[in-house]
């Protein structure tokens, strides 16, 4: 049984933004938890007792919010990788740390153990997945059940797509040292998969890159499955809790609130008065939901507050973020369409019809503002009083 993992988690994570300008986006809360502790949890699960991690330099939060290892039972070990040159390079970087037969997974990947176990039977193994579209991650061409070919963002329509989760053994490290720079200018993986001869394994089950922010909303449904009911925090009269609610130690729930799971309610938060909180909802440490204020289907992030009157659905609110009274969120469009979001001066489908807003950290806004479906809020930004907010604005924007 294979005793290791190495999980790749130096990428910028561009498409985050601004979630991820502030903190890398493998620790970006899902269910009450780091994506990258559900990661951690899946390699437990597969009989792994040690973890490299890379990281960048500036990755001071991993080892605060993840630690060494201790509370997991097992021993985890930062790398880092001083410049972000691809996914080669960064497997590179851990050549010291992994002896033997590893797994190795994208940082930004959801994986389950079953997965990896089927992947432990394999030499040089890697997990692939159908997809409706392959043209934002290119496709796999397999010659019995070997990775031929990886052909790059060419091809459209339904496909198998490399899974960025693998199965390595450390002889994998000569034949990286001799690698050449891609087209890209980064040193990638595709060339030694196809020369490796990696073995494949077809994932049966849930399977999701985290690659943009919607794509987080959705990690978070499908995680939020898992919450059990468990009330450790003040619960007042009149409360109304249904189905699968966790609410942390130190939590208040104020009367008049209905809470309807799954949600997770994080330590030291505030729900209530006469607040109302549904599907698939994770509320942050130190978070506030107000008197008649509701929020569906949401990450609300620590120390946010959506204090009074305000509307949150299919949203992710960021840290210290503080909605004004009255503020509304809205999460459908008038035509019931899907949202597309603009990054870069391009409109990108989500393929939601039901998307609210992202608000980076420490954002602020005035009385009765409104912000538009899929409108993305850099941090430490301000909309106005009465202002409507649509489309997307980069980090300090002043909407008044």
């Amino acid at each position: 049984m294979t005793k290791q993992g190495l999980i790749l988690a130096a990428g910028l994570g561009k498409r985050m933004a601004p979630l991820s300008n502030n903190l890398s986006k493998s620790l970006l809360p899902v269910a009450g938890r780091p994506f990258i502790e559900w990661q951690i949890t899946a390699l437990i699960q597969s009989g792994v007792e040690r973890i490299g991690i890379v990281c960048r330099k500036e990755n001071e939060d991993f080892k605060k919010k993840i630690g060494d290892g201790t509370r997991y039972g097992i021993e985890i070990e930062y790398i880092i990788q001083e410049e972000q040159s691809g996914t080669a390079d960064a497997l590179l970087k851990a050549e010291k740390q992994m002896n033997g037969d590893f797994y190795c997974l994208n940082g930004d990947v959801i994986v389950s153990s079953e997965t990896l176990m089927l992947l432990d039977k394999k030499e040089n193994g890697m997990a692939i997945v159908e997809v409706d579209d392959v043209s934002a991650y290119g496709c796999i061409e397999i010659v019995n059940g070997t990775v031929a070919k990886i052909i790059e963002k060419e091809n459209t329509g339904k496909g198998m797509i490399n899974a960025g989760i693998y199965k390595m053994n450390s002889n994998i490290f000569e034949a990286l040292k001799d690698m050449k720079k891609s087209k890209r200018g980064e040193y990638e993986l595709t060339t030694i998969i196809e020369n490796k001869k990696f073995e494949v394994v077809e994932i049966d089950g849930p399977w999701m890159d985290i690659g943009n922010p919607w794509n987080l909303l959705e990690a978070n449904e499908l995680y939020m499955q898992s919450v059990e009911r468990k009330i450790d925090g003040d619960v007042e009269d009149n409360v109304t809790i249904k189905g699968d609610v966790f609410v942390s130690k130190g939590a208040m729930i104020k009367s008049g609130t209905y809470i309807e799971g799954p949600v997770w309610i994080g330590e030291g938060a505030v729900v209530g008065p006469n607040a109302y909180i549904r599907g698939a909802t994770m509320l942050g440490a130190k978070t506030k939901v107000g008197a008649a204020s509701e929020v569906k289907n949401s990450i609300i992030m620590s120390s946010a507050k959506v204090p009074h009157h305000n509307y949150v659905g299919d949203s992710i609110i960021g840290r210290n973020v503080n909605l004004g009274s009255g503020t509304k969120i809205a999460n459908l469009r008038l035509d019931k369409g899907e949202i597309a979001v603009e990054y870069d001066g391009e409109k990108i489908n989500t393929g939601r019809r039901k998307f609210g807003a992202v608000l980076g950290d420490n954002v602020s806004t005035g009385i009765n503002s409104s912000i538009n479906v899929g409108t993305i809020i850099g941090n430490d930004s301000v909309v106005g009083a009465g202002k409507m907010a649509s489309g997307t604005y980069p980090d300090k924007s002043k909407i008044l």
